[in-house]
């Protein structure tokens, strides 16, 4: 992988299609991006991985490499290989390539940051890829409305449990390998990379599932405390059916409030589209220190697609104090503004 190159230190914390896009973006602004990244997944290929042989699910580790890969050199095939899934309805039916790859380095290696290192090298990796504790994690969660009493209290366990309740989640616990008696413990190079970065960004993605798991490891947490870099909020452009349904913008800051109340952010960007009442969002950000950001940050025509060019912008305006809502001229209309924004100079 690369060392540092130019432009700022930046860490992008979740999992999954939002961890991709943060890093698809933070690629426009700097050379020395970390990704950490959850290791609760328990569906699909991960999840059956992770049960047949005990490791660290790959899925979203897969993902964050890819999106850090060097896609116009010699990574370009192995990136595309990575993410290939088998078909059929054999044993191996539905895994990708690259989740057996790293699952046959982490028998050989045994140290996931190993892993991920060799695995970087082969793909051309742009950065750093790191898991945010060294050894699988469990997500239990506190949901109301499964009974005729919406009140009720019911636990629920497990990442895609979490993730698909019709229920509503009210909070979530990490327990380690142990279970409920066992705290996740953090991974040291990712603690490290919090601490010595410029700026971390937390979001979009999976909120309960893949953006407050990090808030919930205790030397995460404290890390994220203590860190002199700038935090960024990037929030979701609609809600995620089962997890977070009927969630307003502003409630994802209360919620993430309410699992790290010490948590102080820098900024909250989200798409101007997306916020009912600014407002509203406005005073949720106040409380945790932050300035809202309002900006087109939509993919134009997929509402519930961030487009990368567009966030780099975003990211780069709320680093630079620059204003945050992007100024639209009475000749200019907000879609025409969506569609000519791709030509912004990469923040450095």
């Amino acid at each position: 992988m690369s060392g540092r190159g130019p432009g700022p230190r930046a860490v992008a914390l979740g999992g999954g299609r939002g961890l991709h896009v943060t890093l698809t973006a933070l690629r426009r602004l700097t050379d020395d991006v970390t990704a950490v990244v959850t290791v609760a997944d328990d569906g699909g290929s991960s999840g059956r991985l992770r049960r047949e042989l005990g490791l660290l699910p790959p899925g979203d580790l897969r993902k964050a490499m890819v999106a850090l890969a060097d896609h116009d050199g010699s990574g370009a095939l192995w990136a595309e290989l990575f993410q290939h899934r088998f078909g059929g309805t054999g044993a191996l039916a539905g895994h990708a390539v690259g989740n057996l790859v790293l699952a046959g380095l982490l028998e050989r290696l045994g140290d996931p940051v190993a892993v991920l290192r060799e695995a970087g090298r082969l793909l051309g990796v742009r950065g750093r890829v790191l898991p945010m504790c060294a050894e699988p994690l469990e997500i239990e969660a506190d949901v109301t409305g499964l009974d005729d009493d919406a009140d009720v209290v019911r636990r629920i366990r497990g990442q895609v449990a979490v993730a698909t309740t019709p229920g509503r989640v009210q909070r979530i616990r990490l327990h380690g390998p142990g279970g409920a008696g066992e705290p996740p413990r953090g991974c040291a190079e990712a603690v490290d990379a919090v601490l010595g970065a410029d700026v971390v960004l937390l979001g979009p993605g999976s909120w309960f599932t893949s953006v407050l798991p990090h808030l919930l490891v205790p030397e995460l947490h404290e890390a994220l405390t203590r860190t002199s870099a700038k935090k960024v909020v990037v929030l979701n452009l609609v809600p995620q059916p089962g997890e977070t349904a009927g969630f307003s913008p502003e409630l994802h800051l209360d919620v993430l409030c309410a699992h790290a109340p010490t948590l102080r952010v820098d900024a909250v960007i989200a798409d101007a589209d997306a916020v009912p009442v600014p407002d509203r969002l406005r005073r949720a950000a106040a409380a945790l220190g932050a300035t809202a950001h309002l900006w087109p940050v939509a993919l134009a025509g997929s509402p519930d697609r961030h487009d990368p060019v567009a966030l780099a912008t975003g990211i780069r305006h709320a680093l630079d104090g620059l204003p945050a809502e992007p100024e639209v001229s009475s000749s200019t209309t907000l879609q025409e503004q969506r569609e000519t924004r791709g030509g912004d100079e990469p923040w450095r």
